[in-house]
């Protein structure tokens, strides 16, 4: 692998890029191709973008976290198209009975694990289309509901003189936070749009974690920037190797459980070498070996 790049670059990605646009961006200014994001980001959303770079890209289909965090700031008593304010107005309704106390009570009533209908405006795929060319022809068509999990969905401030407030919420992966916020509207009875995205938390990421393309402009070394692919697995329950057990694993050879000290019979466990993070691994039970996963060394070198 010589000194190709491998980690995470945590992005701020910047309003008006799509998720895409960040990767054909850093493809340019990292000179690799081997770039995949963790999740996409809507073009008027900025915030969390991890993005893994080189053989790290390989960790992209087992990512162990994928709950996010978001704050988002919503305008009540109108109603768009696409549930956000960059839509066209569909209906706009006095607002003058609602207070912060009632906006908290009814966001406690989206909380848990709920079922929730994805907009119009997504890229989730109906017959082999996508929802948002159908939307952009004027077609609506009946989306079956998704079950997702809100951990939390909290009022942060609210101005009563203009309708528009701030919210923060924590969620599970393909939750839509402006769909969350339309219904919190239907519940208020008088429609709600979301004005503002930026996503504060991403696959145990933070903003404090991310850098932006101004901090990249002139670099020509880009290493200390970029995160260790451990840092996606630190969830998983380890297991630790002696080096003769080490030698054998990146040889291919299925390891003994009953020669190993793991916790419990979780699906998956991220396995270890003197202090070094080597991969992933998953644990046959009935036939009572460990049979590796994905492995990488400390820099994130892949061993196929």
């Amino acid at each position: 692998m010589g000194n190709e790049l491998c980690g995470i670059l945590c992005m701020n990605k910047p309003e008006g890029f799509t998720s895409f646009d960040v990767v054909a961006k850093l493809r340019g200014i990292l000179k690799t191709r081997k770039i995949g994001h963790t999740g996409t980001l809507d073009p008027m959303a900025s915030g969390v973008l991890p993005v893994l770079v080189g053989a790290a890209a390989k960790a992209l289909d087992i990512l162990p976290n994928t709950d996010k965090g978001y704050d988002a700031g919503f305008k009540l008593g109108i109603s768009t198209d696409t549930q956000d304010i960059t839509g066209k107005v569909l209906d706009e309704k006095s607002v003058s009975q609602i207070s912060a106390e009632m906006i908290s009570k009814e966001m406690k009533a989206f909380e848990g694990e709920i079922e929730q209908i994805p907009p119009m405006y997504s890229a989730v795929s109906v017959g082999g289309k996508r929802l948002y060319e159908l939307a952009r022809k004027g077609i609506e068509v009946e989306r079956q509901p998704r079950r997702i999990n809100v951990f939390r969905f909290e009022l942060l401030d609210f101005n009563e003189e203009n309708a528009e407030g701030r919210a923060r919420i924590f969620c599970s992966k393909g939750t839509y936070v402006r769909t969350l916020i339309n219904d919190l509207g239907e519940r208020l009875g008088c429609s709600a749009a979301m004005t503002s995205l930026v996503r504060t938390h991403a696959c145990g990421f933070s903003l404090k974690d991310c850098t932006t393309f101004e901090e990249l402009a002139g670099r020509e070394d880009f290493s200390d920037l970029l995160l260790p692919v451990e840092r996606l697995f630190e969830w998983l329950p380890k297991i630790t190797l002696s080096p003769g057990q080490t030698r054998m694993y990146l040889n291919g050879v299925r390891l003994d459980l009953s020669r190993l000290s793991f916790s419990g019979f979780a699906e998956r466990h991220s396995v270890w070498a003197n202090g070094i993070f080597i991969g992933t691994a998953l644990p046959d039970v009935e036939k009572g070996m460990l049979c590796a996963e994905k492995t990488f060394n400390r820099q994130g070198t892949f061993y196929d």
